[in-house]
C-alpha cells in the first residue's frame, strides 16, 4: 500500500485488503475448535475462546457487505481491529489452562497439533491487524496533513514491520530484560557478547524478533547459571546472507511443498547464533523440546510448590501446561515453559526462517536463528 503516511485511498486500500483476509481466518478458527472432542470446547475456557472467536467474526461480517470508502467507516474499521488484537491477546495462557483442565480427554499429540496450527494462524491474523492499525495511526487523513512523505522519509517503519531492524539492539535489549530476571531469581547474570557483523540490519518485524531472542536468551541465561558456568558468557553471532541470496532455490522449495517465502525475490536475511556453556541438552529430553506439552523446568517448580532450584537435566514427564497457564508461568520467570521454542520457532518460519538447535550435551548449547528478509 505504499510507505507511510498513506493518503486516503491508500488507507482504504488497506483496510479492505485486511477485511479480505481476516474473517476467514476466524473462520477457520472456529472451524478448528469445533472440531476437538465435545467435553473439550464444553471446558470454560476453551469456551472462553471460541466466543472470543465468534464475537471477533460478528464485528467484522456487517463489513462483508460493502466496501470501505469513506473515513467514518475506516475509522470505526480500526477501532474493531483494535478490539480484535485486545480480545485476542490472551489466548494462549487461556487456552492452556483448558487443555490442562482437559488432559483426561485429549492426548498430548492432539493438544500439540492443534496448539501448533492454531498459534501459528494467530500470529499471521494478529500481524495483518496491528499493521493496518499502524498504517492507520501515521497516514495522513488522520494526522490532519501535518505528516509529509518527506518527514516520513527519517523512519525506517512501513507500519509494524521496521526495514532497518538491527538485531544486535534487539539483543542489547532483551539480554537487559532477561538478565534482571536472572539476577532478581538467582543473584547472578552471565554476560552477553555480540559479535560477527553487529551492524547488520534486515527487514523485518521487531516484535517476533523480540520476543524469539527473549526466549532464547531466557534458556541460555537459566542453562548457564544452573550449570554453575554463570562468568562464562553466552556467545551471540550475527551473520547477515549475502546480497545474491539463491532466490531460485526459494522457488523450487515452494513448488517441492515446502514452506513458501512470503516475498520472492527475497531481501537478504540474517542468521543469530546464540551459544551458551550451560551443559547441552540430554539426548533423551532434545527429541521433545519442540512439544508444546513438553518443558525441562522441575515439576514441583511448575505447579507453584516445593524448591524454586529447577532441574537443568530436564523431566520427561513434565507438563507444561501448568506453566503456560498460570502457575509459575508469568513473564519474569526464567523456567522453560514448554513452548517458547515452538512458539519461537513458529514466529521465525512465518516468514520463510527458523530455528535449529545443536546441543553437545555435557558442554553446551547452540541455537540457531535464520531470519528472512522481508522484500518489497
Amino acid at each position: 500500500h505504499g510507505r507511510p503516511p498513506l493518503p486516503t485511498e491508500a488507507l482504504f486500500s488497506s483496510a479492505n485488503f485486511t477485511l479480505s483476509l481476516l474473517p476467514i481466518r476466524l473462520a477457520h478458527r472456529i472451524q478448528a475448535l469445533r472440531n476437538l472432542p465435545f467435553i473439550v470446547v464444553s471446558n470454560p475456557h476453551i469456551a472462553q475462546i471460541y466466543n472470543n472467536y465468534v464475537h471477533s467474526l460478528s464485528t467484522l461480517l456487517p463489513y462483508q457487505e460493502r466496501r470501505i470508502t469513506n473515513l467514518e467507516d475506516e475509522i470505526r474499521f480500526t477501532e474493531v481491529m483494535a478490539d480484535l488484537v485486545q480480545t485476542h491477546s490472551n489466548t494462549i495462557p487461556i487456552l492452556a489452562r483448558g487443555f490442562l483442565e482437559c488432559r483426561k480427554y485429549i492426548s498430548p499429540a492432539q493438544v500439540t497439533r492443534f496448539l501448533d496450527e492454531h498459534l501459528r494462524a494467530r500470529i499471521g491474523t494478529r500481524l495483518i491487524a496491528e499493521q493496518h492499525i499502524a498504517l492507520h495511526l501515521s497516514s495522513q487523513p488522520h494526522n490532519g496533513g501535518a505528516i509529509t512523505p518527506q518527514e516520513h522519509d527519517d523512519s525506517s517503519y512501513i507500519g509494524v514491520i521496521d526495514t532497518a531492524l538491527r538485531p544486535a539492539e534487539i539483543i542489547r535489549n532483551c539480554e537487559g530484560f532477561v538478565g534482571e530476571i536472572c539476577e532478581l531469581k538467582y543473584g547472578v547474570r552471565p554476560a552477553v557478547i555480540i559479535n560477527g557483523q553487529p551492524d547488520t540490519t534486515v527487514t523485518h518485524v521487531p516484535t517476533h524478533l523480540e520476543y524469539i531472542i527473549t526466549e532464547l536468551l531466557k534458556n541460555a541465561f537459566r542453562a548457564t547459571v544452573e550449570c554453575g558456568k554463570e562468568k562464562e558468557p553466552i556467545e551471540a553471532t550475527i551473520a547477515a546472507a549475502p546480497n545474491n541470496a539463491d532466490v531460485a532455490s526459494l522457488a523450487t522449495n515452494a513448488l517441492e511443498g515446502e514452506r513458501q517465502s512470503p516475498f520472492i525475490p527475497s531481501t537478504p536475511g540474517v542468521t543469530i547464533r546464540i551459544r551458551d556453556r550451560g551443559g547441552g541438552i540430554s539426548p533423551e529430553v532434545l527429541p521433545s523440546i519442540w512439544a508444546y506439552s513438553f518443558t525441562t523446568f522441575a515439576e514441583e517448580v511448575v505447579s507453584g510448590v516445593g524448591n524454586t532450584s529447577g532441574n537443568g537435566n530436564g523431566n520427561g514427564n513434565t507438563d507444561a501446561l501448568n506453566a503456560i497457564s498460570g502457575a509459575g508461568g508469568d513473564s519474569s520467570s526464567l523456567a522453560g515453559l514448554g513452548y517458547g521454542l515452538p512458539l519461537g520457532r513458529a514466529y521465525a518460519e512465518h516468514f520463510g526462517g527458523g530455528v535449529q538447535v545443536q546441543s553437545l550435551w555435557g558442554w553446551g548449547t547452540d541455537v540457531y536463528l535464520k531470519l528472512k528478509g522481508l522484500g518489497e
